[in-house]
């Protein structure tokens, strides 16, 4: 270990003029080494107008490390932030690229789109994964020649903008999908920032919770009550599946309930169902493959006449229960062509119990 550590961070950001923002987006407070190592990256790349891929599970905080590199970035113009998910699909090549008045249907008046709106500035893209194919076209267009063209227009219009993009999804399972393009992909991730789940970095979670209780008391305008040590160890020992978001919202309804001068563990109120369903990733038995591997290893012991079959038709046998008799969920579930998993049906004797149901959800699924 390190002689010394370093001091936690608390970065105040400004606050936008056209947008109100939230608590959670006024600061970026980081503690945890793993924080702090992001924080060094983001602040490295962020003088640059090179583009930026933030990866996260949601509540991690992504477009707060936008707001960050924007405001270290030393750009002048806005920061926009645009959730692609939640674009109306009609209307998302006029929202990105604007529109000439009379362009379509309801276009009275011609308008910027956000990449004119961050002209000078940063234009931030949430939820990328969710762009819709043809948009993922054009906006690639868009970063290639650094210039737009109005839905209804003639010419284009050059653009100065530099292109922080967040998802939470697999993008490069999502190229191997079929579901996004490479070229954007490789367009959009030249430096790409993973910022770790809240359970990944605990000595975020005391000061965290710190920094929401002096916001939140300062807005309800009452004093600050402590938080006792048992109120201290549950905030450090819960998993945090909603992450900072969750926690967030912890601590402003522990403000909200509790009456006197100490937040009691009574007073947090903690999703038991979905920190059930991220107990599995702590468990002492660590990852399925290694699991698998140790049981792998006790039957190279006593491997029998026919392992690998045996092995093999444990597998078919499973998934094919698992996907409800289903050759096509199977077929995705494996990462195997169908025609491979009707060979290996057949070949362990399965192929006989599929259900009618079933085969009139494949022929559905083809």
């Amino acid at each position: 270990m390190s002689s010394h550590s370093e001091p936690p961070q608390l970065i105040s950001l400004p606050d936008s003029e056209n947008r109100a923002l939230s608590i959670r987006a006024k600061a970026l407070v980081f503690a945890d080494p793993k924080s702090l190592a992001i924080l060094r990256f983001i602040e490295q790349v962020g003088p640059s107008n090179a583009p930026v891929l933030i990866l996260g599970e949601t509540g991690t905080g992504k477009e707060l490390a936008a707001r960050h590199i924007h405001h270290v970035s030393g750009r002048t113009g806005a920061f926009i932030a645009v959730n692609c998910g939640a674009i109306n699909p009609q209307l998302a090549e006029s929202e990105l690229f604007g529109h000439e008045a009379g362009s379509f249907t309801g276009a009275n008046l011609r308008r910027a789109g956000y990449f004119e709106e961050a002209h000078g500035g940063t234009l931030f893209l949430d939820e990328i994964g969710d762009l819709a194919p043809a948009l993922q076209a054009k906006l690639l267009r868009v970063l290639q020649e650094g210039e737009v063209t109005r839905v209804g227009a003639n010419r284009a219009k050059p653009v100065d903008v530099r292109v922080v993009a967040a998802t939470n999804v697999d993008l490069e399972q999502a190229v191997l999908a079929g579901n996004f393009r490479m070229d954007l992909f490789y367009r959009i991730n030249l430096a790409s920032v993973r910022l770790p789940p809240l359970r990944e970095r605990p000595q975020d979670v005391l000061l965290l919770a710190e920094h929401f209780r002096g916001r939140y008391c300062a807005q309800l305008k009452r004093a600050q009550p402590m938080l006792s040590e048992a109120a201290v160890q549950a905030l450090q020992a819960y998993p945090w599946p909603g992450n900072i978001r969750e926690l967030e919202n912890v601590i402003h309804l522990a403000l909200l309930v509790s009456n006197g001068n100490l937040i009691r563990p009574e007073h947090l109120k903690f999703s038991e169902a979905l920190a059930g369903y991220m107990q599995p990733a702590h468990d002492d038995k660590g990852l399925p493959q290694d699991e698998i591997k140790e049981g792998v290893l006790r039957l190279f012991r006593s491997p029998g006449e026919s392992l690998l079959r045996d092995v093999e038709q444990l597998v078919v046998c499973e998934a094919y229960a698992y996907c409800r008799f289903s050759q096509v969920r199977t077929a995705a579930l494996l990462g195997i062509t169908r025609n491979t998993v009707r060979t290996l049906l057949a070949r362990h004797g399965l192929l006989q119990e599929g259900r009618a149901e079933a085969a009139l959800d494949d022929l559905g699924e083809q």
